[in-house]
């Protein structure tokens, strides 16, 4: 089985969800900067989804220029991926539209915990389907920041339900962790 597909498939689905992010952005009614005060959470929450799902394409993109081998496995470990990060959308609204109060900071820190982990399965899955000295095996190697990413994650679910804008700052934190691009699939594959 080829990539090319799973690659096209996830692309569209990205980018369906950074689209239905930015259409749940509504422009306030009156003129003032007040009212553009009032939306700022939103605002915020969306600069902050449209980083990560960002993040995943980038990562994603990556990840599959190793990849030499998919089966049915891989394609239902990335579908699970996509599931999760297709709950952005709602949990960014929630998140900014109640401006940024705990239980909806904790779902979304629980919506990019188990992406997180959804990434982490569809990795570990990719692993198995190629050698130990395959490029994807070398390149990956122990995935510190993967690791570190979903401890700050539940870290912040924990920390959401009295100190919501902590749990944030942790989000924000693995979202600075990862912007810069993984290199070590670059790095095996140059």
């Amino acid at each position: 089985m080829t990539k090319s597909r799973l690659e096209a498939f996830s692309d569209g689905v990205l980018a369906i969800i950074i689209t239905i992010m930015v259409l749940e952005l509504r422009a306030p009614a009156d003129d003032s900067l007040a009212a553009l005060r009032e939306i700022i959470p939103t605002l915020l929450g969306y600069a902050l989804s449209f980083v990560f799902v960002g993040i995943y394409w980038n990562n994603h993109h990556h990840l599959f220029q190793a990849v030499q081998v998919v089966d049915g496995r891989v394609l239902w470990a990335n579908l699970h991926l996509l599931f999760w990060l297709s709950l952005v959308p709602f949990a960014t609204a929630w998140m900014g539209d109640n401006g940024f109060s705990s239980w909806p900071v904790a779902f979304y820190g629980t919506v990019l915990l188990l992406a997180g982990a959804a990434y982490y399965v569809l990795v570990r899955t990719l692993l198995a389907r190629h050698d130990e000295d395959s490029v994807l095996a070398k390149a990956i190697g122990i995935d510190t920041k993967g690791r570190l990413s979903l401890v700050l994650y539940a870290l912040g679910i924990v920390l959401a339900v009295g100190r919501p804008l902590w749990a944030c700052a942790l989000y924000v934190l693995v979202a600075v962790i990862w912007l810069v691009p993984d290199r070590r699939i670059e790095r095996h594959l140059g």
